[in-house]
């Protein structure tokens, strides 16, 4: 496994280029929540984040386009379309969060069809015989006072 240092290296060339890939996603307000120190910027983060940041924002840029959309479709999968104060609290969180609550809910979601079939193979599978039990140990005799 690559360090975050030797992956910006391969990827990006520096962190330089890296914070000017990830500004392009934080200048657009349809994805960023800006929460950012701006005496600090995104050159005094680490590595590590920086790089799981611009993995997700372009996965989420491929995928939805917007936080609005990526909203909408955490909505969809939780049932909750027509909870206005669901989409409130939503809209409050920052990307990463709703990607991993988007990933999660799908995660959940899916499951949910197969365990439908799953009892049928089980009920077609031979039943296991069960083993014999051991004989019980007697009761311990009680003590004298």
């Amino acid at each position: 496994m690559k360090s975050p240092l030797a992956t910006v290296k391969d990827t990006f060339g520096d962190k330089a280029k890296l914070v000017a890939e990830l500004e392009k996603f934080t200048k657009n307000e349809d994805l960023w929540v800006s929460r950012l120190n701006e005496n600090k910027g995104l050159a005094h983060v680490s590595n590590a984040k920086l790089v799981k940041l611009h993995a997700t924002f372009t996965a989420v840029k491929e995928k939805f386009g917007t936080r609005a959309k990526m909203i909408d479709a955490i909505c969809e999968l939780e049932k909750r379309a027509k909870d206005e104060g669901f989409k409130s609290r939503l809209s409050a969180y920052p990307v990463p969060r709703l990607w991993d609550m988007y990933k999660a809910s799908e995660k959940r979601s899916k499951p949910a069809t197969k365990k439908t079939a799953a009892p049928k193979k089980a009920a077609a599978a031979p039943k296991k015989v069960a083993a014999p039990k051991k004989a019980a140990k007697p009761a311990a005799k009680k003590k004298k006072k």
